[in-house]
């Protein structure tokens, strides 16, 4: 027995130790785990090759919590975390175990040694910027509601030159005049400002966050009361906008020639003394110029009628010119498309100077429901999956703002003389004639803002992100719609929409995460008299169902949580960011869950938040 209890003791003694060194081992495989978790949650992105003090600092601390020294009675205990060259953390640990009941047969101490990695590591991703860029973006982030509305009513939009280079712009837009609301300087910067840093700060954060084996793309949706979106959706293809077959028209409130009004008339008496019987009339057979009726001539804007009759008061034979101008009938007509949709200088058929105009690419989208806070399937422009038919309601339809017309009130019909149209729109009212929204001062006022164009999901660079919140049209103007916005962001993402094919996953790859970042700094705020998506909604009704102003504000929120719903269908995940004292129960409501419904009033609190979201996107993981 005495023999037999030297190698029972060395079996027992082995299993005791041998059982030390694997709970060892274990934690310390997990303390290193956590170490470099930290280290690489921490790091600074700064390109370096070396691992900088801070997050070695809490790699150590997060390795001590979960390895306290003298854990276990072990000794010698080492960590060390490094950056590696695809800028990511590892680390080694390594721990002496004394050895307990095989000291007895001579057993030296163990030393134990583990290796670890961290990285940043995300799925495939497609990301959607939906940016509110409406006039109250020029304010400072901390501006309250009432200094905001100070400083843009003082602070009148001021015009600049859109980019002449733009791929995703329609030629009517490229190099062409526009107007922005100056932003302020003072403090720290507009909400323009903030917006443009956070952006390109999203962007590097989860920059550092991939490998070459990752594919993240963005897009991007600026919106205001309209969305430029005329060349994404040609691009796809030309069919699903009205007027792509000749000779389709489009109803636009507008105006057309229905009679003309005598301006002046004169008469010359002839040199000769031409007897009356010589003098044959012909005041019922006028000679006009130009011959066709209701045309006008382009220099001046009018016509001539020429006569010669016996003049009783002078005795003489006399020369009568008659000058008018048009009379215009103010309604809703349907106007040829066709040419205007192809990029064309056409002329405008609501003036008789010969003006012309381009299409600019902003939009009125196709058939909705109105006056209803609940939709269903023949509401084509809340459906981001429905692709267009032959069918005009289910096409998009270019906006036209030089040949939209206001008038004095909601009466289908009202004449007006072509003298004294062109009036500020601010003056829009019953007691003042009729308004041409696409005249300068409808533009400078923003109640026509068809600013940047949508762009369209691809892999883009620093500079590509950049580019386009830095461009030079990306500037705020015009009046808050957030269901715009959100209804063109889930169309953008939907994987069975016009833009299928920019869906689809690559082969041998999961599909890619979705996510569309909201941003905004207000409430909804619509106005009838705006011309934007929907028309002119005071007499097109295409929201509202009436031209009553006082609920319009529920059917436009009930179409943007529509919208979100949309997107929760197609598993979008959303984040909202408000720019604002806290966020709003549409915002709540839109965030896939109220914890992605985020507030601030400082430019850095939202690049805080930006980088917040694409943590949250590029999820910490361990390399195994």
């Amino acid at each position: 027995m005495a023999a037999a209890m030297i190698p029972l003791t060395a079996f027992a003694g082995s299993a005791v130790d041998m059982g030390r060194m694997y709970v060892v081992k274990s934690r310390l495989q997990q303390a290193c785990d956590a170490g470099v978790l930290a280290g690489r949650k921490f790091m600074l992105s700064d390109g370096s090759s070396t691992l900088d003090a801070n997050a070695t600092r809490r790699a150590q601390d997060f390795f001590n919590n979960n390895f306290p020294a003298g854990w276990a009675n072990t000794t010698n205990l080492t960590f060390t975390p490094t950056k590696t060259g695809d800028q990511q953390v590892s680390g080694t640990a390594s721990v002496t175990v004394p050895m307990t009941v095989t000291k007895i047969m001579r057993a030296g101490d163990a030393t134990i040694d583990v290796t670890c990695k961290a990285r940043y590591d995300i799925a495939d991703t497609d990301i959607v910027f939906v940016l509110d860029t409406t006039g109250s973006m020029a304010c400072r982030p901390e501006d309250s509601e009432a200094q905001c509305n100070t400083y843009v009513n003082a602070n009148p939009a001021v015009a600049y030159t859109r980019p002449s280079n733009d791929p995703d712009a329609m030629p009517g837009y490229s190099g062409t005049m526009s107007y922005g609301v100056p932003e302020t300087l003072v403090g720290s910067g507009s909400r323009m400002k903030a917006l443009r840093q956070a952006v390109k700060d999203f962007y590097s954060t989860v920059a550092t966050s991939v490998d070459s084996s990752t594919r993240v793309r963005y897009g991007f949706v600026s919106y205001t009361s309209i969305i430029n979106a005329g060349k994404a959706i040609s691009a796809v293809s030309p069919s699903y906008l009205a007027g792509s077959n000749s000779g389709e028209r489009v109803d636009y409130e507008t105006r057309q020639v229905s009679d003309e009004y005598q301006i002046s008339l004169s008469s010359t008496s002839q040199a000769n003394t031409k007897p009356q019987a010589q003098c044959p009339s012909s005041a019922n057979t006028p000679t006009r110029s130009p011959t066709t009726a209701l045309t006008f001539r382009t220099s001046d804007s009018s016509a001539t009628y020429t006569w010669q009759d016996w003049n009783a008061n002078t005795g003489r034979c006399s020369d009568y010119t008659r000058v008018v101008g048009p009379i215009w009938l103010y309604k809703q007509y349907p106007i040829d498309v066709s040419k205007y949709v192809t990029g064309v200088s056409v002329v405008d058929p609501t003036q008789v100077n010969g003006a012309t105009s381009r299409w600019d690419g902003c939009i009125e989208e196709r058939q909705t429901q109105a006056g209803v806070t609940s939709f269903n399937s023949t509401s084509y422009d809340l459906d981001p999956s429905l692709v267009p038919t032959t069918a005009m309601a289910t096409r998009w339809r270019p906006a036209w703002a030089p040949i939209t017309w206001a008038r004095y009130s909601y009466a289908a019909n009202w004449d007006q003389k072509s003298n004294g149209e062109d009036f500020s729109p601010y003056l829009y009212g019953s007691n003042y004639p009729a308004l041409n929204m696409g005249a300068e001062a409808r533009r400078k006022s923003g109640f026509y803002s068809c600013g940047k164009p949508i762009r369209r999901l691809s892999v883009m660079s620093a500079s590509d992100v950049a580019g386009y919140v830095d461009a030079a049209d990306f500037k705020p103007l015009g009046g808050t719609y957030h269901d715009t916005g959100m209804i063109w962001g889930v169309r953008l993402l939907a994987s069975n929409g016009i833009f299928a094919a920019d869906n689809i996953g690559r082969s041998g790859q999961p599909a890619p995460k979705k996510v569309i970042v909201f941003l905004t700094d207000g409430d909804m705020a619509p106005n009838a008299n705006i011309y934007g998506l929907y028309g002119m909604e005071y007499y097109d009704q295409r929201v509202g169902g009436t031209n009553t102003t006082t609920s319009l504000k529920d059917f436009h929120n009930a179409r943007f949580l529509y919208a979100c719903s949309q997107a929760s269908k197609l598993k979008i995940d959303v984040w909202t960011v408000a720019i604002a004292p806290n966020t709003t129960d549409q915002l709540t409501q839109c965030a896939s869950n109220s914890g992605q419904a985020l507030y601030t009033t400082t430019g850095s609190g939202l690049t805080t938040l930006f980088q917040k979201i694409a943590k949250q996107v590029a999820m910490l993981r361990l390399d195994k």
